[in-house]
């Protein structure tokens, strides 16, 4: 994350930190409206041709409902994402977040955990941050009792997006 300008004026200073935090409190909305099911509320989190590029690659807000929609038919019916060391990088209205998730969920009736890392682009539009692209990349996947390590991966959509170049 790069600092303040020391020579920005007040004013400058000021829109940075309201940025920043208008950052961070879409990064938590997002959290909270995937793990409530409130996929209206949560596609208001994207651009209109926004992508989420994880478990699968929707574009644009009827792909993305479709996707999110349909996670528990493909049996991941409960999960809570904690989303942890946010770092922002802001480039007028434009930004880049890298963080790190931390998601037990439960899989076709059992429980798992999983972690890996968002790397997200943000937009500025009518002075509201939205996602452009959110994409989360895997370390690990799979049953709680099976424990977890780099690379251990019980879930086919999420090896198929795991840690890579």
């Amino acid at each position: 994350m790069t600092g303040p300008n020391p020579a920005a004026s007040l004013l400058d200073r000021i829109t940075r930190l309201e940025d920043l935090e208008a950052i961070r409190q879409l990064d938590a909305r997002y959290c909270r409206h995937l793990d409530d099911g409130d996929w209206d509320a949560l596609l208001a989190l994207f651009t209109d041709d926004g992508e989420f590029d994880g478990l699968s690659h929707p574009r644009g807000k009827s792909e993305m409902r479709e996707f999110f929609a349909g996670l528990a038919e493909g049996g991941l019916t409960s999960f809570w994402h904690f989303v942890t060391n946010l770092e922002i990088d802001l480039d007028g209205d434009r930004a880049t977040t890298r963080s790190f998730l931390w998601q037990p969920c439960v899989t076709d009736g059992t429980p798992a955990i999983a972690a890996g890392r968002y790397t997200d682009e943000l937009v500025k539009l009518d002075g509201r941050w939205f996602y452009k692209v959110k994409q989360v990349r895997f370390h690990f996947f799979g049953p709680l009792e099976a424990g977890w390590d780099e690379n251990l991966f019980a879930l086919d959509s999420a090896r198929n997006v795991a840690v890579r170049a």
